[in-house]
Protein backbone atom coordinates (compact mmCIF):
# COMPACT_ATOMS: atom_id res chain seq x y z
CA UNK A 1 0.00 0.00 0.00
CA UNK A 2 1.63 3.63 -0.80
CA UNK A 3 1.57 6.42 1.30
CA UNK A 4 1.44 9.96 0.95
CA UNK A 5 4.61 11.89 1.08
CA UNK A 6 3.70 14.73 3.30
CA UNK A 7 6.83 16.94 2.14
CA UNK A 8 5.43 17.36 -1.09
CA UNK A 9 2.57 19.65 -1.21
CA UNK A 10 1.65 17.64 -4.81
CA UNK A 11 1.64 14.32 -3.24
CA UNK A 12 -1.65 12.07 -2.83
CA UNK A 13 -3.49 12.57 -0.48
CA UNK A 14 -4.53 10.02 2.41
CA UNK A 15 -7.91 10.45 0.72
CA UNK A 16 -6.49 9.98 -2.58
CA UNK A 17 -4.89 6.71 -1.58
CA UNK A 18 -7.55 5.38 0.30
CA UNK A 19 -9.88 5.58 -2.65
CA UNK A 20 -7.75 3.99 -4.90
CA UNK A 21 -6.98 1.19 -2.32
CA UNK A 22 -10.92 0.82 -2.38
CA UNK A 23 -11.16 1.28 -6.26
CA UNK A 24 -8.80 -1.79 -6.69
CA UNK A 25 -10.91 -3.92 -4.13
CA UNK A 26 -14.19 -3.36 -5.52
CA UNK A 27 -12.35 -4.11 -9.06
CA UNK A 28 -11.33 -7.61 -7.62
CA UNK A 29 -14.55 -8.24 -6.42
CA UNK A 30 -16.27 -7.92 -9.50
CA UNK A 31 -13.89 -9.61 -11.22
CA UNK A 32 -14.37 -12.24 -9.34
CA UNK A 33 -18.13 -12.37 -9.42
CA UNK A 34 -17.74 -12.65 -13.28
CA UNK A 35 -15.77 -15.48 -13.24
CA UNK A 36 -18.17 -16.90 -10.59
CA UNK A 37 -20.92 -16.63 -13.66
CA UNK A 38 -18.39 -17.93 -16.36
CA UNK A 39 -16.74 -20.55 -14.93
CA UNK A 40 -19.98 -22.74 -14.52
CA UNK A 41 -20.95 -22.42 -18.19
CA UNK A 42 -17.77 -23.80 -19.58
CA UNK A 43 -17.94 -26.53 -16.92
CA UNK A 44 -21.84 -27.70 -18.05
CA UNK A 45 -20.52 -27.38 -21.53
CA UNK A 46 -17.14 -28.95 -21.10
CA UNK A 47 -19.32 -31.91 -19.31
CA UNK A 48 -21.88 -31.82 -21.75
CA UNK A 49 -19.57 -32.00 -24.66
CA UNK A 50 -17.58 -34.89 -23.59
CA UNK A 51 -20.70 -36.73 -22.58
CA UNK A 52 -22.31 -36.35 -25.99
CA UNK A 53 -19.07 -36.84 -28.19
CA UNK A 54 -19.65 -40.49 -28.93
CA UNK A 55 -22.75 -39.37 -30.63
CA UNK A 56 -21.58 -36.34 -32.36
CA UNK A 57 -21.63 -36.75 -35.91
CA UNK A 58 -22.68 -35.26 -39.31
CA UNK A 59 -25.46 -37.98 -39.77
CA UNK A 60 -26.77 -37.50 -36.07
CA UNK A 61 -27.53 -33.97 -37.20
CA UNK A 62 -28.91 -34.68 -40.99
CA UNK A 63 -30.32 -38.58 -39.80
CA UNK A 64 -34.14 -38.77 -38.68
CA UNK A 65 -34.55 -40.49 -35.44
CA UNK A 66 -34.98 -44.49 -35.99
CA UNK A 67 -35.69 -47.77 -33.68
CA UNK A 68 -37.86 -45.75 -31.44
CA UNK A 69 -35.20 -43.24 -31.32
CA UNK A 70 -32.76 -45.56 -29.82
CA UNK A 71 -30.37 -45.09 -33.09
CA UNK A 72 -30.50 -42.26 -36.06
CA UNK A 73 -30.35 -38.86 -35.52
CA UNK A 74 -31.85 -35.30 -34.59
CA UNK A 75 -32.69 -34.22 -37.98
CA UNK A 76 -36.93 -34.65 -37.34
CA UNK A 77 -36.77 -32.43 -34.28
CA UNK A 78 -34.07 -29.37 -35.45
CA UNK A 79 -36.09 -28.98 -38.71
CA UNK A 80 -39.32 -28.72 -36.15
CA UNK A 81 -36.92 -26.44 -34.03
CA UNK A 82 -36.00 -23.90 -36.70
CA UNK A 83 -39.98 -23.75 -38.00
CA UNK A 84 -41.11 -22.97 -34.27
CA UNK A 85 -38.69 -20.34 -34.36
CA UNK A 86 -39.15 -19.02 -37.85
CA UNK A 87 -43.15 -18.81 -37.04
CA UNK A 88 -43.38 -17.31 -33.53
CA UNK A 89 -40.76 -14.58 -35.03
CA UNK A 90 -43.00 -13.59 -37.86
CA UNK A 91 -45.67 -13.02 -36.07
CA UNK A 92 -44.30 -11.51 -32.63
CA UNK A 93 -41.80 -9.09 -34.20
CA UNK A 94 -43.99 -7.39 -36.00
CA UNK A 95 -46.79 -6.56 -33.12
CA UNK A 96 -44.41 -6.00 -30.80
CA UNK A 97 -42.09 -3.85 -32.77
CA UNK A 98 -45.27 -1.87 -33.83
CA UNK A 99 -46.45 -1.60 -30.02
CA UNK A 100 -43.69 -0.54 -28.57
CA UNK A 101 -43.26 2.62 -31.49
CA UNK A 102 -46.62 3.29 -30.39
CA UNK A 103 -46.21 3.06 -26.87
CA UNK A 104 -42.92 5.09 -27.24
CA UNK A 105 -43.80 7.64 -29.54
CA UNK A 106 -47.20 8.42 -30.34
CA UNK A 107 -49.34 7.42 -26.51
CA UNK A 108 -49.89 10.15 -23.84
CA UNK A 109 -49.34 9.43 -20.13
CA UNK A 110 -52.24 8.35 -19.15
CA UNK A 111 -54.06 5.77 -17.57
CA UNK A 112 -54.34 3.90 -20.36
CA UNK A 113 -51.24 3.93 -21.38
CA UNK A 114 -49.79 2.99 -18.00
CA UNK A 115 -52.47 0.25 -17.48
CA UNK A 116 -50.66 -1.14 -21.03
CA UNK A 117 -47.67 -1.18 -19.31
CA UNK A 118 -48.39 -2.75 -16.72
CA UNK A 119 -49.95 -5.16 -18.55
CA UNK A 120 -46.95 -6.11 -20.57
CA UNK A 121 -44.64 -6.32 -17.08
CA UNK A 122 -46.92 -8.49 -15.73
CA UNK A 123 -47.16 -10.71 -19.13
CA UNK A 124 -43.37 -10.97 -18.73
CA UNK A 125 -43.60 -12.72 -14.98
CA UNK A 126 -46.29 -15.49 -16.27
CA UNK A 127 -45.06 -18.81 -16.17
CA UNK A 128 -44.36 -20.11 -18.90
CA UNK A 129 -46.76 -23.55 -17.84
CA UNK A 130 -49.50 -20.63 -17.78
CA UNK A 131 -48.76 -19.37 -21.49
CA UNK A 132 -49.28 -23.13 -22.63
CA UNK A 133 -52.36 -23.34 -20.85
CA UNK A 134 -53.81 -20.42 -22.32
CA UNK A 135 -52.55 -21.29 -26.04
CA UNK A 136 -54.15 -24.52 -25.43
CA UNK A 137 -57.73 -23.00 -24.60
CA UNK A 138 -57.50 -19.78 -27.18
CA UNK A 139 -55.72 -21.14 -30.34
CA UNK A 140 -56.00 -24.90 -30.15
CA UNK A 141 -59.73 -24.64 -28.78
CA UNK A 142 -61.31 -21.12 -29.18
CA UNK A 143 -59.68 -20.46 -32.57
CA UNK A 144 -60.16 -24.23 -33.83
CA UNK A 145 -56.22 -24.15 -34.79
CA UNK A 146 -56.17 -27.78 -33.28
CA UNK A 147 -52.85 -28.79 -32.37
CA UNK A 148 -50.36 -27.73 -34.58
CA UNK A 149 -47.38 -25.65 -35.52
CA UNK A 150 -49.59 -22.67 -36.00
CA UNK A 151 -50.78 -22.72 -32.74
CA UNK A 152 -47.51 -23.40 -30.76
CA UNK A 153 -45.88 -20.54 -32.82
CA UNK A 154 -48.64 -18.38 -31.60
CA UNK A 155 -47.94 -19.30 -27.94
CA UNK A 156 -44.32 -19.07 -28.27
CA UNK A 157 -44.78 -15.78 -29.67
CA UNK A 158 -47.28 -14.47 -27.57
CA UNK A 159 -45.38 -15.24 -24.31
CA UNK A 160 -42.44 -13.41 -26.34
CA UNK A 161 -44.10 -10.60 -26.65
CA UNK A 162 -42.66 -7.73 -23.78
CA UNK A 163 -39.44 -8.75 -24.32
CA UNK A 164 -39.65 -7.72 -27.74
CA UNK A 165 -41.83 -4.28 -26.72
CA UNK A 166 -39.91 -3.72 -23.66
CA UNK A 167 -36.27 -3.91 -26.11
CA UNK A 168 -38.35 -1.80 -28.81
CA UNK A 169 -39.30 1.04 -26.31
CA UNK A 170 -35.69 1.14 -24.72
CA UNK A 171 -34.13 1.26 -27.84
CA UNK A 172 -36.52 4.15 -29.34
CA UNK A 173 -36.40 6.73 -26.28
CA UNK A 174 -32.00 5.93 -26.75
CA UNK A 175 -32.48 8.51 -29.72
CA UNK A 176 -31.89 11.69 -28.60
CA UNK A 177 -35.03 14.04 -28.84
CA UNK A 178 -32.91 16.98 -31.00
CA UNK A 179 -33.06 14.14 -34.00
CA UNK A 180 -36.78 14.55 -33.97
CA UNK A 181 -36.87 18.37 -33.64
CA UNK A 182 -34.52 18.28 -36.49
CA UNK A 183 -36.48 16.16 -38.37
CA UNK A 184 -39.75 18.13 -37.72
CA UNK A 185 -38.27 21.29 -38.20
CA UNK A 186 -37.46 19.98 -41.91
CA UNK A 187 -41.24 19.82 -42.51
CA UNK A 188 -41.29 15.86 -41.98
CA UNK A 189 -44.43 14.61 -40.21
CA UNK A 190 -44.24 12.18 -37.05
CA UNK A 191 -44.76 9.10 -38.85
CA UNK A 192 -41.99 10.02 -41.45
CA UNK A 193 -39.61 11.27 -38.54
CA UNK A 194 -39.97 7.58 -37.21
CA UNK A 195 -39.82 5.82 -40.24
CA UNK A 196 -36.54 7.45 -41.11
CA UNK A 197 -34.21 8.62 -38.22
CA UNK A 198 -36.01 6.73 -35.38
CA UNK A 199 -36.03 3.39 -36.27
CA UNK A 200 -32.77 3.23 -38.29
CA UNK A 201 -30.82 4.30 -35.03
CA UNK A 202 -32.88 2.15 -32.87
CA UNK A 203 -32.82 -1.56 -34.97
CA UNK A 204 -29.49 -2.35 -32.92
CA UNK A 205 -31.62 -2.12 -29.87
CA UNK A 206 -34.41 -3.56 -31.02
CA UNK A 207 -32.74 -6.73 -32.42
CA UNK A 208 -31.51 -7.18 -28.69
CA UNK A 209 -35.66 -8.24 -27.71
CA UNK A 210 -35.40 -10.39 -30.84
CA UNK A 211 -32.04 -12.51 -29.89
CA UNK A 212 -33.58 -12.95 -26.54
CA UNK A 213 -36.87 -14.16 -28.32
CA UNK A 214 -35.12 -16.93 -30.59
CA UNK A 215 -33.08 -17.88 -27.82
CA UNK A 216 -36.62 -18.47 -25.35
CA UNK A 217 -38.40 -19.96 -28.48
CA UNK A 218 -35.81 -22.53 -28.91
CA UNK A 219 -35.75 -23.71 -25.48
CA UNK A 220 -39.48 -23.66 -24.58
CA UNK A 221 -40.81 -27.08 -23.46
CA UNK A 222 -44.21 -26.07 -21.84
CA UNK A 223 -45.82 -23.58 -24.15
CA UNK A 224 -44.88 -26.49 -26.97
CA UNK A 225 -46.55 -29.54 -25.11
CA UNK A 226 -49.86 -28.52 -24.69
CA UNK A 227 -50.38 -26.92 -28.48
CA UNK A 228 -48.68 -29.09 -30.80
CA UNK A 229 -45.62 -30.68 -30.27
CA UNK A 230 -45.36 -34.54 -30.38
CA UNK A 231 -43.21 -37.80 -29.76
CA UNK A 232 -42.38 -39.09 -33.30
CA UNK A 233 -42.99 -38.53 -36.61
CA UNK A 234 -41.63 -40.08 -39.81
CA UNK A 235 -40.34 -37.34 -42.56
CA UNK A 236 -38.68 -37.96 -45.78
CA UNK A 237 -34.77 -38.44 -45.79
CA UNK A 238 -34.52 -36.36 -48.82
CA UNK A 239 -36.13 -33.70 -51.03
CA UNK A 240 -38.38 -30.80 -50.44
CA UNK A 241 -40.37 -32.93 -47.80
CA UNK A 242 -37.26 -33.29 -45.73
CA UNK A 243 -36.39 -29.50 -45.85
CA UNK A 244 -39.82 -28.49 -44.81
CA UNK A 245 -41.78 -31.40 -43.56
CA UNK A 246 -44.38 -29.93 -41.13
CA UNK A 247 -46.80 -27.46 -42.65
CA UNK A 248 -49.05 -24.49 -40.09
CA UNK A 249 -51.92 -27.14 -39.64
CA UNK A 250 -49.36 -30.39 -38.92
CA UNK A 251 -48.01 -31.74 -35.46
CA UNK A 252 -44.43 -31.14 -35.45
CA UNK A 253 -41.08 -32.47 -33.26
CA UNK A 254 -38.89 -30.26 -31.47
CA UNK A 255 -35.57 -30.65 -29.89
CA UNK A 256 -36.75 -29.44 -26.24
CA UNK A 257 -39.23 -31.81 -26.58
CA UNK A 258 -37.52 -34.74 -27.83
CA UNK A 259 -35.18 -34.09 -25.15
CA UNK A 260 -37.27 -34.68 -22.38
CA UNK A 261 -39.10 -37.74 -24.51
CA UNK A 262 -36.10 -39.51 -24.24
CA UNK A 263 -34.41 -38.52 -21.69
CA UNK A 264 -37.67 -39.54 -18.96
CA UNK A 265 -40.53 -41.39 -20.97
CA UNK A 266 -37.49 -43.48 -23.91
CA UNK A 267 -36.08 -46.85 -22.59
CA UNK A 268 -32.75 -47.92 -23.98
CA UNK A 269 -32.10 -44.53 -25.58
CA UNK A 270 -28.37 -44.47 -25.48
CA UNK A 271 -26.42 -41.61 -22.91
CA UNK A 272 -24.67 -40.17 -25.48
CA UNK A 273 -27.82 -39.40 -27.83
CA UNK A 274 -29.19 -37.84 -24.64
CA UNK A 275 -26.41 -35.18 -24.38
CA UNK A 276 -25.52 -34.91 -27.62
CA UNK A 277 -29.22 -33.44 -28.41
CA UNK A 278 -28.58 -30.98 -25.58
CA UNK A 279 -25.21 -29.69 -26.94
CA UNK A 280 -27.48 -29.66 -30.43
CA UNK A 281 -30.06 -27.10 -29.10
CA UNK A 282 -27.24 -24.97 -27.09
CA UNK A 283 -25.48 -24.94 -30.00
CA UNK A 284 -28.27 -23.78 -32.08
CA UNK A 285 -29.08 -20.71 -29.82
CA UNK A 286 -25.64 -20.00 -29.76
CA UNK A 287 -24.82 -19.85 -33.52
CA UNK A 288 -28.56 -17.91 -33.78
CA UNK A 289 -27.09 -15.42 -30.94
CA UNK A 290 -23.69 -14.86 -32.09
CA UNK A 291 -24.75 -14.48 -36.10
CA UNK A 292 -27.52 -11.66 -34.02
CA UNK A 293 -25.09 -10.40 -32.10
CA UNK A 294 -22.78 -9.66 -34.80
CA UNK A 295 -25.11 -7.68 -36.68
CA UNK A 296 -26.02 -5.63 -34.08
CA UNK A 297 -22.37 -4.88 -33.52
CA UNK A 298 -22.40 -3.91 -37.60
CA UNK A 299 -25.25 -1.77 -37.29
CA UNK A 300 -24.05 0.27 -34.22
CA UNK A 301 -20.42 0.68 -35.77
CA UNK A 302 -22.74 2.63 -38.50
CA UNK A 303 -24.04 5.34 -36.11
CA UNK A 304 -23.04 8.69 -36.38
CA UNK A 305 -23.14 9.44 -32.71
Amino acid sequence: MSKPDTNNPFAITVNEVRGRNVERLVRFITLGMTWALILPVFFILGFLLIKAWPALSVGFIFDNPEKNMTAGGIWGPLIGTFMLIIVSLLIAAPIGILAGVYLNEFARDNWFTRFINLAVVNLAGVPSIVHGLFGLGAFVYFFQMQRSLLAASCTVAVMTLPVIITSTKEALASVPQPFRVACWNMGASKWQTIRTIVLPNSISGILTGVILQVARAAGETAPILFTGAMISSRIADSGWAAMVPYGLEDRFMALSYHLYIISTQWQNVPESFKFGTAIVMIGLVIAVNSFSIGFRIYLRSRKKW
